[in-house]
């Protein structure tokens, strides 16, 4: 039950759990109010704000923050369970007084992956966060909890990455794509937000309702460093917050089947880096992953820049394993539902798992946290002569670093303070690193308002 006030800028309300997490014990209570050190007051507040913000055109997170600075949330214990107070909430979470269904349901889906997190994973001596095997199994008890697995399992979740910032010809393509996928009984899962992250989900509903599926999924896959300035959009019908980038980027190849690329900026580019890098680990020479590159006419020379940089970088093999097709969403959903056969019939022969790819090996490096300061991303070794892996993980943190610059509050604020990141490296690379960056600035592929864009990043 919703109690809103009268207020047309913000919205107060109390809110009963939807779908997740209705009971808390008195202990996870009282972590959920404090804002101490081991309280996760700070942290939910700010992915509840970005599930409520949702729909919003703003991808500046201190914006954001700075807008709503007065919201506030509120746990208290009753005896039929949780409930939630808002104070001073986005109004267009909200129709007619009532907080929109979808959003309520995700907004406890931000309570159960934050509490199960801290208090099952985190700590837990059965999730060693320091080794490959630890790691993943943390990756995939997470997602077990937010109840992505589903049997029986089918080869049918086709992960979509692609850009936040797009412009409107490239919005309808994600949509036409997402629409044949549909037709053909696939589902869809991305990072959760706008741009294209929603139009594939959006059309997709439209393939579904024409096949009459009625249990399509949509799933979100996001972090709290992102969270805020890339709200869940509202066809989201499963959303995770994984704990950091580099566990929500494993989330995807391992509950993921396959994986179209629109056209995107930076995130775009490390999600790129991540896959590739992982899928050239020799142990994965025989692991089929489709991805396909895709985008209308106009966004073939993004694709074609791309492939150059991955060429003179990572080298043809990474080259092969992808495929570019231009303005055709049907060859597209075609391509993808055709390989799929292959991802099906390699896993029933080795007998793993459909709903998580436990055979995929993926290196240390492509797991360890990356967090972003003029130090770390001034240490990056960027060199032509390192092992191809090496060298993926490491242009990937570089992307990462940029994303961060550009849509994190404190990562903002400390490069307002000692100015840019300083990017070093084999002056080859640095150069098409440069030309590549400069393009996504051109073509506005940064920002949503990117007009004016300062960069967080100097190339050296």
């Amino acid at each position: 039950m919703n109690k809103p006030s009268a207020s047309v800028a913000s919205v107060d309300a109390e809110v009963w759990p939807e779908g997740s997490l209705e009971v808390l014990s008195q202990v996870e209570v009282d972590q959920l109010r404090s804002t101490g050190e081991q309280g996760l007051y700070p942290l939910l507040r700010r992915c509840m704000l970005a599930v409520l913000n949702s729909g919003s055109n703003v991808d500046d997170t201190r914006a954001v923050l700075e807008t709503y600075a007065g919201f506030d949330v509120a746990f208290l214990q009753m005896d039929r369970g949780l409930k939630v107070s808002l104070k001073d909430a986005p109004p267009h979470a909200f129709v007619d007084g009532k907080m929109i269904r979808g959003i309520r349901e995700l907004l406890f889906a931000v309570l159960r992956d934050i509490v199960f997190t801290h208090n099952e994973i985190i700590g837990d001596a059965r999730f060693d966060l320091d080794s490959v095997s630890g790691t993943s199994n943390a990756v995939f008890h997470i997602v077990r909890n937010a109840r992505l697995q589903t049997l029986p399992a089918s080869v049918n979740l086709v992960v979509c990455w692609g850009g936040h910032a797009i412009g409107r010809a490239e919005y309808d393509y994600t949509k036409l794509v997402g629409y044949e996928l549909g037709l053909r009984g696939l589902n869809v899962c991305t990072g959760c937000g706008p741009g294209a992250m929603k139009g594939p989900m959006k059309g997709a509903t439209i393939g579904h309702a024409k096949q009459r599926i009625r249990d399509g999924r949509y799933i979100g896959i996001t972090e709290p460093g992102i969270i805020a300035a890339e709200s869940p959009n509202p066809i989201v019908n499963s959303l995770v917050i994984m704990p950091d980038m580099e566990k929500r980027l494993e989330a995807f190849v391992r509950v993921g089947h396959g994986v179209i690329v629109f056209p995107g900026g930076v995130g775009t580019a490390e999600e790129i880096l991540y896959l590739l890098g992982v899928l050239l680990h020799p142990d994965n020479a025989e692991q089929p992953m489709p991805m396909i590159m895709t985008g209308p006419a106009e966004a073939e020379p993004y694709f074609r820049q791309i492939d150059e940089f991955v060429g003179a970088t990572l080298g043809a093999e990474a080259q092969k394993r992808y495929k570019i097709i231009i303005d055709d969403p049907v060859a597209v959903a075609q391509a993808m539902s055709e390989s799929l056969h292959d991802v099906r019939e390699y896993r029933r022969q080795l007998g793993d798992a459909y709903y998580f790819n436990w055979r995929l090996t993926i290196d240390r490096e492509f797991q360890r946290p990356f967090t972003a300061t003029h130090e770390t991303v001034a240490g990056l070794d960027i060199r032509v002569d390192l092992p191809t892996h090496e060298l993926a993980a490491n242009l990937r943190r570089v992307f990462s670093s940029i994303v961060s610059g550009n849509v994190r509050e404190d990562t903002a604020a400390a490069i307002d303070q000692h100015g840019p990141f300083e990017i070093n490296g084999s002056g080859e690379i640095m150069r098409l690193l440069d030309n590549l960056l400069r393009a996504f600035v051109e073509q506005k592929r940064m920002k949503i308002a990117a007009v004016d864009y300062a960069p967080c990043y100097r190339i050296k």
